[in-house]
């Protein structure tokens, strides 16, 4: 190809006529070749900078900017590609390059920290013993009808209070274990009847001896006392009951009047001659003794055996008159009026207990572990009681946790533990008891041992508590704590001197900072130990914080 003067170009220029396409031109340009038109006249010659070749090395460039750049910045690249790789060395080679340390002791500083040893185990949070209360209801002779004190969700109920309101009557809260099972009143005895009085000595009552089994007009007087305390009228005496009391009084007075009379005929029957008839009966003695001595001083024989028949008699009637009477027949009546008598007086004291107060089977309900709280009400003001009527459980929250027997050896009633509360808050609890659980079979079995442990919530709010009921919880107990901040080291830092003593291995550097290889420099320093926790231990002895101990090799 030949440029536009006639010269032979050098492959980039063409000649441009009129008649070439479109598509050449586009061809040419996206090369990023320089077109010119053709022309008809020859270019001047002399000047050197107007040679043909010179012209197509400048138009080469000029129009091939774009790709002399990319060319130059290829060729800085793999410039600095060769320089870096004399300058940039692996880790692998760098391992391979490097010499061996010389070897020394490793070792740690002494720190000043404060130790805790403590035990975490998981817990329930709940209410305990949760029971359902049943109403006994049997001798209300009707439907036993909820009239008022319905409690609400979460309220309390202890010793003394009223639970519920049946048929106007109250339901009396008594600490005890027995349920009730009869109504209890004067002249009863029983396991029950001692339960009664025990729990009315527990809430201040005086129900008499405690010891007796007998319900009697001590434990009335103290079962009015727990009425008015709880602010009802005593339960009505049963129908008939004065009736009967009148009717008993008035055979007790009929009872005391034959005995009356009957003691009155003993007296007489077995009273004897008056005064006046002893008298007379001597007298009759006396005047016979004198006629006798008359008819002896006579001499008249027959006189004489008249007058000793005369004194004989008068003896014998006096005599006759002042012997004890038989008066048996007297004193049977007697004794039968009295046995009436004794009679009538029981009729009456049974009678009069009637109206001592007394304490209806249906309105005491007997809780352990008082006080309760009430978790759920099944009945409703007018409704009818006929089965449970609420759900209560132990008014104080308690966690109940399990822990292996390494971890419960350690843990004793008292303890302080922390409870991590689901609401984000910590709150403190103490151990209550900690106990063996019963030996399992299977998985329980192969695992060990299990405790019980159950701990108190102390002083929780009521925010806690509902957070706190029905969660499983962390509980973290504290088996041992310095303090405040002590010098502790590793555990590993211990070593054992000959006599038994600890020690550790210390630096002596001045500047603190470890030597290394064989220019390390050590002193032995004897301590005593403290609380180990958290892999550190106390220790006390001729050490610094940041001392430097050593640890291994």
């Amino acid at each position: 190809m030949t440029d536009r003067d006639g010269v032979a170009g050098d492959g980039f220029d063409a000649i441009i006529d009129p008649e070439t396409s479109r598509a050449e031109l586009l061809t040419e340009a996206e090369y990023g070749l320089e077109i010119e038109p053709a022309s008809a006249e020859p270019a001047p010659t002399e000047d050197p900078a107007a040679d043909p070749a010179v012209q197509g090395w400048r138009r080469v460039l000029r129009g091939n900017r774009v790709l002399w750049v990319l060319a130059a910045v290829a060729v800085v690249s793999l410039a600095a590609g060769v320089g870096l790789s004399f300058v940039i060395v692996s880790p692998g080679q760098a391992a391979a390059d490097a010499a061996a340390p010389d070897a020394g002791p490793i070792t740690v500083p002494v720190e000043s920290r404060t130790l805790s040893n403590d035990v975490t185990i998981r817990g329930d949070a709940a209410f305990a013993d949760s029971v359902e209360v049943k109403l006994e209801t049997g001798e209300l002779g009707g439907p036993a009808v909820v009239t008022g004190r319905v409690p609400e969700v979460g309220a309390t109920l202890g010793p003394a209070s009223v639970a519920l309101e049946v048929t106007g009557r109250p339901v009396i809260v008594l600490p005890g274990e027995l349920p009730a099972y009869r109504t209890l009143r004067a002249g009863l005895s029983g396991p029950d009847v001692i339960q009664l009085k025990q729990s009315l000595r527990a809430i201040g009552l005086d129900p008499g001896d405690v010891a007796s089994n007998v319900f009697d007009s001590a434990t009335a007087d103290a079962v009015a006392a727990l009425y008015e305390r709880v602010g009802y009228p005593l339960p009505e005496a049963p129908e008939g009951t004065d009736d009967a009391v009148r009717a008993a009084r008035d055979g007790v007075t009929a009872a005391e009047d034959q005995v009356s009379s009957a003691e009155r005929a003993l007296a007489e029957a077995g009273g004897g001659p008056s005064a006046v008839e002893r008298v007379q009966l001597d007298n009759a003695v006396r005047s016979a003794e004198r006629a006798l001595a008359a008819a002896k001083a006579s001499g008249d024989a027959n006189a004489v055996a008249e007058a000793e028949d005369a004194l004989k008699l008068a003896r014998v009637e006096r005599d006759a008159a002042l012997a004890p009477r038989d008066t048996a027949a007297e004193r049977a009546a007697l004794e039968s009026a009295r046995a009436q008598l004794g009679d009538a007086q029981e009729l009456l004291a049974e009678a009069e207990t009637g109206t001592l107060a007394f304490l209806p089977v249906s309105e005491v309900l007997y809780l352990d572990e008082l006080p309760r709280r009430v978790d759920e009400v099944m009945v409703e003001r007018g409704s009818i009681v006929e089965s449970a009527a609420m759900l209560v459980s132990g008014a104080t929250l308690a966690i109940e946790a399990s822990a292996a027997e390494s971890d419960a050896e350690l843990l004793k009633v008292g303890d302080v533990a922390t409870l991590a509360v689901p609401d984000g808050s910590e709150l403190q609890a103490t151990i209550t008891s900690v106990a063996p659980r019963e030996a399992a079979g299977g998985d329980a079995a192969e695992s060990g041992p299990r405790y019980d442990v159950v701990l108190a919530p102390v002083k929780p709010t009521d925010a806690q508590v509902q957070a706190l009921r029905g969660q499983n919880v962390r509980v973290k107990i504290s088996i041992g704590a310095t303090d405040g901040e002590v010098l502790a080291v590793p555990l590993a830092a211990l070593t054992a001197g000959p006599g038994g003593e600890s020690r550790v291995e210390v630096l002596v550097d001045g500047d603190g900072a470890p030597s290394s290889g064989a220019d390390a420099e050590t002193r032995l320093v004897e301590v005593e130990t403290g609380l180990a926790a958290e892999g550190f231990v106390e220790v006390v002895g001729d050490l610094e914080e940041g001392d430097l101990v050593v640890v291994g090799e």
